[in-house]
């Protein structure tokens, strides 16, 4: 297949739910012979954007962070990944922020096909539909792009053999992980990528 594939991972948890889907089709992807590059945004310093249309003027964006070089990547891609954990029933505030910001590039981010891997908590998949719009709200705002496959990930789905994890000092104890079947279908959808 020999395709430049970008997996965009926007979960703040570095190692939980969304980011190993985002492993596990990364391997799928490789082994079919792509090229791929996970990028953490949330390791990224990428702001909001301001709405004040510089870029429209200047080509360039007036803020500067990661994000000219995040964008840059999607725009060099055959084939972007887009993973996210679903907060209040849409995508992490990372995600949007990025979608933001390609209004630089607006309306060059063509042709592009797309994946969206998401995870949540709720036992209830209708509640995916806010997180799928937002992403398909994107996908129109630019010409060409084709959603070729997601894989969403309920609590329903999730091991209920959970480890408490720390953090600031304080224990979580409701971090589930996923069962291997499905992170064998994010391997399996990164692996038949067309």
């Amino acid at each position: 297949m020999n395709k430049k594939v970008l997996i965009i991972s926007s979960t703040p948890r570095k190692g939980g739910n969304s980011d190993i889907l985002c492993d596990e089709f990364a391997v799928g992807a490789k082994e079919a012979g792509n090229k791929v590059e996970k990028v953490r945004i949330a390791d990224k310093k990428i702001g909001y954007c301001t709405g004040c249309y510089a870029c429209q003027k200047t080509g360039a964006c007036a803020i500067k962070d990661d994000a000219k070089k995040v964008i840059g990547k999607m725009m060099a891609a055959d084939v972007i990944v887009l993973a996210s954990p679903v907060y209040f029933y849409s995508i992490s505030a990372q995600l949007k922020a990025l979608f933001d910001r390609t209004v630089v590039v607006y309306p060059n981010l063509t042709n592009k096909k797309f994946y969206f891997l998401l995870t949540m908590a709720d036992t209830n998949r209708k509640m995916f539909d806010g997180a799928l719009a937002a992403m398909r709200g994107f996908l129109a705002c630019y010409e060409g792009s084709k959603e070729c496959g997601m894989v969403c990930v309920s609590e329903a789905e999730t091991s209920r053999h959970y480890s408490p994890v720390r953090i600031n000092g304080d224990t979580c104890q409701h971090v589930y992980r996923i069962m291997g079947d499905v992170v064998a279908n994010a391997f399996s959808v990164g692996k038949e990528l067309t």
